[in-house]
């Protein structure tokens, strides 16, 4: 099969090099079903990575022009991608990703989905340079993540593990890490039924795998979640990146079907060869 839909996607409204209808067309030329936009939800405290609060409104508005110029096409989505202090209205949107970027520490927000030696910084200034303790500050936020808003898909789950195959801030074997992670996994899947393979991270050079990994997704198989797939894309060049990667995951760790959002909500699709 192939999977014709992407819903974490981002554009010039936010930090994506194209336009919306861009990505439509480079959608269309793939001949996807639908793509949804996930611009990043505004954070008055990282202007230039967010939407500002006007730019959501065009944003919201060019997209419904957008699925009116190209309903014969093309079904386009308008979601977004909220982070979890960021405190913005939902209404109007199809659905929700919902993830986490930044921790608030002494009054300061703290970006930790950086390059690698800003990640170092962040976990020697703030963790005394313990890397498991950094964890646990991250999936204990995360875990908190439908306490603080509706949200439809947990995006990028271990984004984390950015770095994991060039820099070993932690070890993902320490049974202290997978039972951070498992504790989080069920705390989540209790209350957001979807959660992303996220392949942005393959398509940008950090790694050669998408987010998740391979036990990860056992474990929500196992606890009834369902998965979507997404690029996180903010390059319309790799739309598509490592999608058959993606469903060959998902193949291997005993899944039968993966989401895809239609008019009338999530609904699964069949694994089939």
């Amino acid at each position: 099969m192939k999977y014709l839909q992407n819903l974490h996607t981002h554009s010039t409204y936010c930090d994506g090099r194209d336009t919306l209808e861009e990505m439509v067309q480079q959608a269309i030329a793939l001949n996807f079903d639908s793509i949804g936009f996930s611009g990043h939800s505004f954070m008055h405290w990282a202007p230039t990575r967010s939407m500002s609060l006007a730019g959501t409104e065009q944003y919201k508005k060019e997209i419904g022009v957008l699925k009116d110029k190209y309903k014969d096409q093309i079904t386009i989505y308008r979601g977004l991608e909220l982070d979890i202090y960021s405190e913005v209205e939902l209404t109007g949107y199809d659905y929700v990703i919902g993830g986490a970027h930044y921790f608030h520490i002494n009054g300061e927000y703290v970006g930790f989905d950086r390059s690698r030696d800003e990640v170092g910084l962040v976990i020697r200034k703030h963790f005394g340079g313990d890397g498991i303790k950094y964890a646990k500050a991250y999936y204990g936020l995360l875990a908190r993540l439908a306490d603080f808003s509706k949200v439809d898909i947990v995006g990028h789950f271990d984004l984390i593990t950015k770095w994991a195959e060039k820099e070993n801030f932690f070890d993902q074997d320490d049974p202290r890490y997978r039972s951070i992670v498992m504790e989080t996994l069920e705390t989540l899947a209790k209350k957001i039924h979807l959660f992303e393979i996220n392949t942005g991270a393959v398509s940008r050079g950090y790694r050669t795998t998408p987010y998740m990994t391979t036990y990860i997704l056992k474990a929500l198989k196992e606890l009834g979640a369902g998965i979507t797939i997404s690029s996180d894309c903010h390059d319309r060049r790799y739309l598509t990146q490592s999608f058959d990667d993606a469903l060959e995951m998902l193949r291997t760790c005993g899944y039968k079907e993966v989401y895809h959002l239609t008019p009338k909500g999530f609904a699964p699709m069949a694994l089939t060869d």
